[in-house]
């Protein structure tokens, strides 16, 4: 039977943490997506890649988004559509319009790309499309150009690897094998460059070792130096899948250091990277005190509620974890799920008995739970639905890592408590800091 979801009443969806069901707290169903739209998406994060150019296949609606993206970004240059349409259903011929589409975008642009990537879109696998074909003709077509497989493909988001993943995971797939530096590192995965402040960073460059990223890529050749890396590092958890296949495919070690908040989980991670890169454990006393005194700080001058939502890192409970034990008063958390690495953190604000809140961003009656509430917001969305300027303008751990990370928090923590920002012009930005532009 269908229900009404247009209701308000039912914007009561929210749970307490003591109840709140691990990983995933809410039944899945018809979603809502919130008007804040700092965060990346697939488009953001292909054109990371240098010298290449996007080809998304899908229809016309469903083109909107990305469609927006490249404009926003102002990379309309480097993006194309083709779209499908109804007859391409009913004539079978899907494979004719991606190879006979992909080559008429190729041969109709004023530049010759290096690499194409072409993203296929779940139409493609409703109708048993033979993408293999496509591919290998198209390769055979332009030899010159590097070809890879990507996909804009909602209906997988809940089994397999998610789009976001699969992403991450091809953005890499045209490095080539190299000889390999053992004084190279590289960073895959994340969205933002590695801040160069973060101990992460100082330890490699630090060991002697060369610091490869794809934000620092300015040309195809650059881009294809990651393969000279011996060791390929990810923090971000949707960044594992392709560390796992670029190092399993050309060699090199892959590791996953994850962005953490937490003072011991950030000594353990340097001290197994410091095995190793064969150099010694830093001190991590001073950081751990500017933290402390960072973290004091804040206990002293913020007084009023703190809400915190999972677009601002990829550890959104280890975010709450940390200003609640640090005394701040956190009333709210907004998160669909959570991620298997902030089971410690849900542990450890259970047996705190921290009052805190679960709220979705994604339940269809979400779309009634704005509010203007006297909060300061750590993330987009919580600044959305709280309806606050008092808010922590950062998405996606912003390149931070490690102690780094928490003081930067708290600067911006202050910062929001004692300037307003425009909440509702600055989360309608898509794809804040997007470093490809």
């Amino acid at each position: 039977m269908l229900k009404r979801v247009n209701e308000s009443p039912r914007t009561n969806v929210h749970v307490h943490l003591k109840d709140a069901a691990f990983p995933a707290p809410f039944a899945s169903g018809l979603e809502y997506a919130a008007p804040a739209r700092g965060t990346w998406n697939i488009a953001h994060v292909g054109m990371l890649m240098p010298e290449a150019h996007e080809i998304f296949v899908c229809a016309a609606g469903c083109l909107r988004g990305v469609v927006l993206t490249a404009a926003e970004m102002g990379a309309s240059h480097r993006f194309s559509t083709v779209e499908v349409k109804e007859n391409n259903l009913l004539d079978g011929d899907m494979e004719d319009l991606i190879i006979e589409g992909v080559s008429d975008v190729i041969r109709k642009l004023p530049y010759t790309p290096r690499a194409v990537l072409v993203y296929t879109s779940c139409v493609h696998h409703f109708t048993g499309c033979d993408l293999d074909v496509c591919y290998r003709e198209l390769r055979a077509r332009f030899p010159h150009i590097d070809f890879t497989d990507c996909y804009m493909n909602p209906i997988m988001r809940k089994s397999g690897l998610t789009p976001d993943q699969l992403m991450r995971r091809q953005l890499y797939s045209l490095i080539r094998p190299r000889e390999k530096d053992p004084k190279c590192v590289a960073i895959l995965g994340s969205d933002f460059e590695l801040n160069e402040d973060s101990e992460l960073a100082k330890m490699i460059r630090g060991a002697g070792y060369r610091l490869l990223e794809i934000q620092r890529c300015k040309t195809y050749e650059d881009y294809q130096q990651l393969g000279e890396a011996s060791i390929y590092i990810t923090t971000y958890p949707s960044a594992i899948p392709g560390g796992e296949a670029l190092a399993q495919r050309i060699g090199g070690t892959h590791i996953h250091i994850p962005y953490t908040l937490d003072y011991d989980e950030i000594d353990a991670n340097l001290r197994k990277l410091a095995d190793l890169l064969g150099c010694d454990m830093p001190d991590t006393k001073p950081m751990r005190d500017a933290c402390d005194a960072a973290l004091a700080k804040l206990r002293e001058v913020i007084t009023e509620d703190v809400t915190v939502d999972y677009t601002y890192c990829p550890r959104v409970l280890g975010a709450a974890r940390l200003l609640h034990e640090a005394g701040l008063h956190v009333t709210r958390v907004y998160a669909d799920s959570f991620t298997g690495f902030e089971r410690g953190d849900y542990d450890a604000l259970r047996a705190a008995n921290a009052d805190i809140t679960i709220h979705p961003t994604a339940h269809a009656a979400m779309r009634f739970a704005v509010s203007e509430m006297p909060c300061l917001a750590v993330g987009q969305k919580a600044a959305y639905f709280c309806g606050t300027d008092h808010f922590v303008n950062e998405v996606e751990g912003g390149g931070h890592w490690g102690y780094e990370a928490i003081l930067s928090l708290c600067s911006l923590m202050l910062d929001a408590h004692e300037n307003a920002k425009p909440m509702r012009e600055l989360v309608a930005i898509k794809g804040m800091g997007c470093s490809c532009v």
